[in-house]
């Protein structure tokens, strides 16, 4: 983790913070979920860094140690977008694998999308390809205590973190992710009142890793987090040709609650997925959770490092 150096890109008016670890010539940028940040990857970067390659991660805009947007409320998956071209250009990086996960995968994937000469291929964990303006969360039923559905309210995801202290939010959304089960409130109750206190923190997961990223999440606070991704599901982007033309691996855990969002498990295991992403690789790690890069660090190096000399 010592290895690993910080600085600062300015991008669009704002300051961006990126780790960065390796100095080959082939680049690997990683794009964190929630309640992720730029230390989700700690593992990867290593691993990719060791292997030959250079590793950045940034915290996206409103998040971790990268400045909040003057208007939380208005930020984007295409700022998200654009944020991280002006990464590739102030780094002068001509070309780049991209590592997505949860809903660091909307941008990854549309990044490949709108600037294919940029992108070597793209890597998901969490979520595949999902076409523009979908959500797989949304495409049955949904009940009213849906975790995602109660975020996009405005003020009361705020309410409901805010009788916590930020440490024991993030502790809460961990422990919650980690099941197979999708978080869904009774009428009467609110998200975090799912998790009880005395719940243990998952085994791959320490009380150091919990204090790094609250001390992140307690500079940029949750206004942005919530904002993007969970209040811009819908949003377009003007893309017409949905065909990711690149090479492109998706990991998921095999008890990772996002299969069970309706229409997921068919989606994926079908090959409807690769209508759009023709040139796509699956894995599954069977007792991976949401959080499958964290749990098993190991594994997924290994499958990382394989795609990505694969495709040098």
């Amino acid at each position: 983790m010592d290895l690993i150096q910080h600085k600062y890109v300015d991008t669009r008016g704002l300051k961006l913070h990126i780790a960065e670890i390796g100095t080959g010539d082939t680049v690997v940028v990683f794009l964190h979920g929630f309640p992720e940040i730029w230390y989700s990857w700690r593992y990867q970067m290593i691993a990719v860094a060791n292997a030959g390659f250079r590793a950045i991660a940034p915290d996206f805009r409103g998040y971790g140690l990268s400045d909040i947007p003057p208007e939380p409320e208005k930020a984007s998956f295409n700022d998200l977008i654009q944020d991280t071209l002006s990464i590739f250009d102030s780094l002068a990086i001509p070309k780049a694998f991209i590592v997505g996960k949860d809903f660091g995968v909307r941008p990854a994937y549309q990044f490949a999308l709108q600037h294919p000469e940029r992108v070597i291929g793209v890597v998901t964990m969490g979520a595949p390809f999902v076409p523009p303006g979908r959500s797989l969360a949304f495409a049955g039923q949904v009940p009213e205590g849906f975790y995602i559905l109660r975020w996009q309210e405005p003020g009361r995801a705020e309410a409901d973190f805010g009788r916590l202290e930020v440490k024991n939010v993030i502790r809460n959304i961990y422990i919650l992710f980690s099941k197979s089960e999708i978080p869904i409130a009774e009428e009467d109750k609110e998200i975090m009142d799912l998790v009880d206190q005395s719940h243990p923190l998952p085994p791959w997961f320490t009380e150091e890793d919990l204090s790094a990223y609250a001390s992140l999440y307690e500079k940029s606070g949750f206004r942005t987090a919530l904002q993007v991704p969970y209040r811009s599901i819908y949003e377009e982007f003007h893309v017409t040709n949905l065909k990711v033309q690149v090479p492109a691996l998706l990991i998921m855990g095999g008890k990772d609650y996002a299969r069970k969002f309706s229409g997921m498990e068919d989606y994926i295991t079908s090959g409807k997925v690769k209508e759009f992403v023709p040139d796509l690789e699956i894995m599954f790690l069977p007792e991976g959770t949401h959080f499958v890069q964290e749990q098993f660090p190991d594994q997924v190096n290994q499958l990382l490092i394989n795609f990505l000399s694969k495709h040098i």
